[in-house]
């Protein structure tokens, strides 16, 4: 069998040290972190809790078609801002180094229906332990969009758009049902007990959050109950719609590889390193689009150290870019309308029966080419 990382050039060796120029870069990084990234993500806390606030007041003059307008997209910010730079990052720990219990991934619960331990476990440890291992990352099509022709094809892929448009519009909801795992259940490798608890806290938490949404904010507005749970249930279908996304566009787009289980068995760090590169990718734009993508649109940076905190993704990927150049691994990077479009493309491709070739974003570059690329220049 060759493997992905032997199909790169990659010796044992070579990967070695890989994982020591990484360790380094994560050492240089972590020894910076100070009340700079304190205040940056108290700044964000603030301006997210603004918006909501500024959100609920323009709903009360909702009858007015701009208050209602300014309404929604004031909630929306709120929710992809507390979904995405807050919650998603104060979650991975990038902030428990301050100490602070409001940064504390332990204690923090965000605006989602997914209860943050759930989503912690199935996230935080599997996804970022197993990515893009098949058969073990379940993030590989959320057990519902075939994406890999490593999944055998049956007729119910025929509904691969489908699925991924439902689970686009209520992607919360099924982040929160990912985490039950009826798969699991069926496969006889998870309890019902277990997931039965699972599925517990997740109803009890999108229940609560129904309510707050859809019952009592609507109900403050007296006679704009309607207007204002129109304008609650928008503002969710915003911020869902942008995380699948972003989400997808980081995982999915044409150029991600996957890996089987038994190459990765016994893999060292400098394989860990390697196949959190190849199994993402990364978004281009300027700082705003990065806030609001939560700087998931650093996908690579954000698989090689999720627990740095994401405002510095930024700032180091282009020594990532340069590592990767050097040793002849491609970085895949590009626009949104590049990347989701390729994400849609292979959500139609693998609709269909067979098993796609996969795309790569670019052939391997090893550190031999690079360097006649160098002297031909």
């Amino acid at each position: 069998m060759t493997t992905v990382a032997e199909a790169h050039g990659l010796t044992p060796a070579k990967l070695d040290a890989l994982a020591r120029e990484f360790e380094s870069l994560r050492g240089d990084i972590a020894a910076q972190l100070g009340g700079e990234d304190v205040r940056y993500i108290r700044r964000l806390i603030r301006v997210q809790r603004w918006s909501e606030v500024g959100g609920r007041a323009s709903l009360f003059l909702g009858f007015l078609p701009p208050f209602w307008l300014a309404g929604v997209a004031a909630l929306s910010l709120s929710k992809i801002l507390d979904n995405m730079e807050i919650g998603h990052n104060v979650l991975h720990g990038q902030y428990d180094w301050t100490n602070d219990p409001a940064l504390s991934s332990t204690d923090f619960e965000w605006d989602s229906s997914c209860p943050a331990k759930g989503w912690q476990h199935y996230h935080n440890y599997l996804h970022h332990t197993f990515t893009n291992i098949t058969k073990k990352d379940r993030d590989l099509g959320y057990g519902v969009i075939r994406v890999s022709a490593e999944t055998p094809w049956s007729p119910a892929n025929l509904g691969n758009p489908l699925y991924a448009l439902g689970l686009a519009v209520i992607f919360d909801h099924g982040i929160m049902l990912h985490d039950v795992d009826f798969g699991q259940v069926k496969e006889g490798k998870k309890t019902w007990a277990e997931a039965k608890l699972s599925l517990k806290n997740g109803l009890r938490k999108s229940g609560t959050l129904a309510f707050r949404d859809y019952i009592m904010w609507p109900a403050f507005t007296g006679p704009l109950f309607l207007s204002t749970l129109l304008a609650d249930a928008l503002a969710n279908l915003i911020r869902n719609l942008w995380a699948f996304m972003i989400i997808f566009c980081g995982h999915f787009p044409r150029g991600t590889a996957e890996f089987t289980e038994e190459e990765c068995e016994g893999e060292s760090k400098g394989h860990w390193y390697f196949r959190q590169m190849l199994g993402s990718a990364n978004i281009k734009g300027g700082r705003l689009f990065h806030i609001m993508c939560g700087n998931l649109s650093y996908q690579i940076e954000h698989h090689l150290f999720p627990d740095i905190p994401a405002r510095r993704y930024g700032q180091i990927a282009p020594q990532v870019r340069d590592i990767c150049e050097r040793y002849g691994i491609p970085y895949n990077t590009g626009r949104l309308s590049r990347q989701f479009g390729s994400v849609v493309a292979k959500i139609f491709r693998f609709a269909l029966p067979g098993r796609p070739k996969p795309v790569a974003s670019a052939p391997p570059r090893t550190p031999e080419t690079a360097a006649s690329e160098l002297m031909a220049a």
